[in-house]
């Protein structure tokens, strides 16, 4: 059975949307990040950067969040095969999220790891603005080839749980992004929303109601 070490409203969430709605089965290990469980050498053996999610295959433990997503797709056929038309732009999409609108991301989240004190202002200015370029071109994307984006879905549930976390940061300075700016998003939102197996989890880790389209907790 697959294991996935989480903590909730985490990227492990992402995992655990995906395999949900998917019908996979994961043995669930929560992570003591508070006890400092993620700087443990147990951690780090499965994962030297120390961060979640970790998920436990057959081949081994595996970190990374998208890293994660393509085992899962390839392994429970979630989205297009080598060999299939749309393979280039499930690879392509899945590779931009994590690279770019997810690490930005992280700049918001933790200002004090990427600019000098006293720039944070000007640094999450400018973040913000690329963050919201990426949601334009996966709106797009989503638009243009809505096989690949489709509810409760790899690429999908990635964009969503980032949007989640943009509601919330930087700290202080929540409100600045709306995801009924992406329609395309937006109305996916709304369908993954209404999932059973997606209610589930969000009544599971706290994320409210609606926890894409009107995000609480944080």
């Amino acid at each position: 059975m697959l294991v996935l070490h989480f903590q909730p409203d985490t990227a492990s969430t992402i995992l655990r949307l995906v395999a949900a709605v998917a019908g996979i089965t994961l043995s669930l290990r929560p992570v003591d990040r508070a006890g400092g469980e993620l700087d443990s050498p147990t951690w780090r053996a499965m994962n030297p950067t120390g961060t979640i999610p970790v998920l436990e295959t057959p081949q081994g433990p595996l970190s990374e969040t998208a890293a994660c997503l393509l085992w899962l797709s390839d392994r429970h056929g979630l989205g297009p095969r080598a060999d299939q038309p749309g393979r280039t732009d499930f690879l392509k999409w899945l590779f931009y999220i994590s690279n770019t609108p997810h690490a930005d991301l992280m700049q918001l989240i933790y200002p004090q790891r990427y600019c000098p004190p006293g720039n944070e202002a000007g640094h999450a200015t400018l973040i913000a603005g690329r963050f919201l370029v990426s949601l334009g071109h996966l709106d797009d994307a989503a638009r243009r080839t809505p096989d690949l984006f489709g509810p409760g879905g790899p690429l999908l549930c990635y964009i969503l749980v980032l949007a989640r976390w943009a509601a919330f940061y930087p700290e202080g300075h929540a409100g600045w992004f709306q995801l009924a700016a992406f329609p395309a998003l937006n109305a996916l939102a709304t369908e993954t929303e209404a999932l059973a197996a997606v209610q589930a989890i969000a009544a599971d880790e706290g994320l409210g109601a609606l926890p894409f389209t009107e995000p609480t907790g944080g």
